[in-house]
């Protein structure tokens, strides 16, 4: 393979595109929830936890689409600020995470600047757009069934 046709394979990466955007993205993101003590990151697990109430650290993974090693690193420093417990799970053997009043309020806090950054973006990109955009998104997370992610 040649070098100049190697360059193209390379630039033509869907997987490097998707992975370059999303650190770009998340840098506006982070810049606009810092006051709030917040990374993008931590604001979905916070986020999904009051939406869809206490979860064990595998069903938070698999709504996050994460595998639960990631998770776990995402979740401490927020055990440590006391947004959320870690407490037994239904059958004992698993562990079940829950947002705290603490985290509600953190909640409260970081969403206002959430949608600052989210203006931010649509602003720049347009609001049709970005629209479409996560439409695309969410086709390409529901290709590849999750069963097989927990898998590898």
């Amino acid at each position: 393979m040649s070098g100049a046709s190697h360059q193209s394979d390379t630039q033509a990466c869907t997987c490097q595109a998707i992975r370059q955007a999303a650190r770009q993205i998340t840098q506006l993101y982070d810049r606009h929830l810092s006051p709030a003590g917040l990374r993008t990151s931590q604001l979905s697990i916070l986020v999904s936890l009051s939406r869809l109430g206490p979860q064990s650290i595998q069903e938070l993974a698999a709504a996050l689409v994460m595998d639960r090693t990631t998770l776990g690193r995402g979740i401490r420093p927020l055990e440590r600020d006391r947004l959320i417990e870690i407490g037994s799970g239904p059958d004992g053997r698993t562990k079940s995470l829950k947002l705290t009043s603490a985290g509600r309020k953190k909640l409260a806090h970081a969403l206002p600047l959430w949608q600052e950054a989210q203006t931010e973006f649509e602003a720049s990109f347009g609001t049709a757009e970005a629209k479409a955009l996560r439409a695309t998104l969410d086709r390409v997370v529901a290709i590849i069934p999750r069963d097989e992610l927990e898998r590898s």
